[in-house]
């Protein structure tokens, strides 16, 4: 048996019957670690060591009846915009290369909570700025299915380290896709819940009204679980939903009778790869052969939103990263002979190409005389997305569209051309726009052996749905175990 292909439930499971021990789990995971970090390059800082000091100390305690909890002892990987005290949290950037947090995120106080152990901090886009984990300052994390091809971004490390069995499950966090984008070229689930179900306190910021952490499994159920452990109110985000927590667990019925499925007929149109397409028409026969209603509707908003996306999160960027000047926050260059020197050079040398790019741009569109064309427009164009996803979803439960139009690109192929890189994002940016709940889960591959993404997107707050929905087509297709060799190596 091998422990790391087990999904978390699962090892649950063994944990309960007393077939493995949390230490035997850590020292699984940390060997797979060593044995296949070198290649993919996921992780920006290991705690590995801590991990099995760690492993020790829940065990102890967990056969003294000290502790008790079904993830107690469970591993875990974490995006590294997310705080964890003491440990270095860097956003992939040189501005941040050796800040140690002096707090716990939100988040990972409600991981600790349970005892999960943190096996390390996951390589990422630069302040979560891009689509493929290339623009990070440290490494270009590989795709576990193919090593020249990208895992996709900003999360992609947490991806990468999911479905190469190096962790069972990880944190991420989704702007514009940042989640299911990765979860879509690595094979594995990626949910972004709905803006302002799980705490924003102690992500370092990229865009605040569009960020949202979420998580990366293997499967649905494990979904719904980690999704149980991070939700929830929290005072200390004054955008945090104060909504009824609820067991999403209970929502995995495995039954889709009468479900109505919206597919916009515009998302399957130009500039969408054909073997993608042909994996997603093959999942919608599946939902009705499963007894779901499936009708083609209009959602001609994904260009709008692709543009309104970009000026909404450029201009948030630069405000949020203005903190970042050499005097408060961040590196300090030892090039200056004056305060301006201080802020130029710190800047110039401490952020990237593509960070610097969003700053440029998202000052420009916040400037005086250009608010009202980009920005503000961009704001209405934002209210009109939300009122056509409302529109929507009066009439149907579910939309079901491609996570991306084409399967994980070779590494380099876009480097050069940004707005074909942001392009890679058409499918999935509309939905952080609206603050909707979006699930991508694998429904295929294409000729070259490339997982192929299927987005689920639901109403406000309604992550049941959307979960139960993709969980009974995941039971009736079978996509791990299908690809298990894949998976494997």
């Amino acid at each position: 048996m091998d422990i790391t292909e087990l999904t978390v439930h699962e090892l649950q499971e063994k944990l309960k019957n007393k077939e493995l021990t949390v230490t035997e789990i850590t020292k699984a995971y940390v060997d797979r670690i060593n044995e296949k970090e070198k290649d993919v390059q996921a992780f920006i800082t290991l705690t590995t060591d801590d991990a099995i000091k760690q492993s020790k100390e829940i065990e102890d305690k967990i056969n003294k009846k000290e502790i008790s909890g079904d993830l107690a002892g469970i591993p875990i990987g974490i995006k590294d915009n997310i705080c964890k005290k003491g440990v270095k949290t860097t956003a992939a950037s040189k501005m941040l290369e050796n800040f140690v947090s002096p707090y716990n995120a939100t988040v990972m106080e409600k991981i600790n909570n349970e005892n999960l152990i943190t096996l390390g901090k996951t390589n990422m886009d630069e302040f979560a700025m891009g689509s493929s984990t290339e623009t990070s300052y440290f490494k270009k994390t590989k795709n576990p299915w193919d090593l020249n091809r990208v895992p996709g971004g900003s999360s992609g490390g947490s991806a990468a380290a999911v479905a190469s069995n190096m962790v069972p499950w990880a944190l991420g966090s989704d702007t514009g896709g940042s989640i299911r984008q990765p979860a879509g070229f690595c094979g594995v689930v990626g949910l972004k819940p709905t803006y302002g179900l799980v705490s924003r306190f102690g992500l370092i910021a990229f865009a605040s009204s569009l960020d949202q952490i979420g998580t990366f499994t293997k499967d649905i159920k494990d979904t719904a679980i980690l999704l149980n452990v991070i939700a929830g109110h929290d005072e200390k985000d004054s955008t945090s939903a104060n909504v009824e927590e609820k067991d999403y667990t209970k929502c995995l019925k495995n039954d889709v009778k009468g479900l109505k499925i919206a597919v916009p007929k515009e998302f399957f149109g130009e500039g969408i790869n054909e073997e993608v397409k042909d994996a997603l028409e093959k999942a919608i026969e599946k939902y009705k052969e499963l007894g779901a209603k499936v009708e083609e509707v209009s959602l001609d908003i994904a260009n709008y939103a692709l543009a309104a996306y970009y000026i909404i999160a450029c201009a948030e960027a630069s405000s949020n990263l203005g903190r970042f000047d050499g005097i408060r926050y961040g590196y300090r260059t030892p090039n200056y002979t004056n305060l301006k020197d201080i802020y130029v050079n710190s800047r110039s040398e401490g952020f990237g190409d593509e960070v610097k790019r969003r700053i440029i741009l998202g000052t420009y569109v916040l400037s005086s005389g250009y608010y009202d064309a980009y920005y503000k427009k961009a704001q209405k164009v934002r209210t009109l997305v939300k009122n056509k996803f409302d529109e929507i979803f009066k009439s149907y439960d579910v939309i079901l569209t491609p996570t991306s139009p084409t399967t994980a690109f070779k590494i380099g192929e876009k480097s050069d051309n940004p707005l074909e890189m942001y392009l890679s994002d058409i499918c999935t940016v509309s939905v952080n726009i609206a603050g909707l709940p979006g699930l991508s889960m694998p429904c295929g591959v294409d000729k070259n052996g490339l997982p192929i993404g299927m987005q689920l997107i639901g109403k406000h707050f309604d992550e049941e749905t959307i979960l139960n929905a993709g969980y009974t087509y995941e039971q009736a297709t079978k996509f791990r175990e299908k690809y298990k060799a894949e998976l494997k190596k």
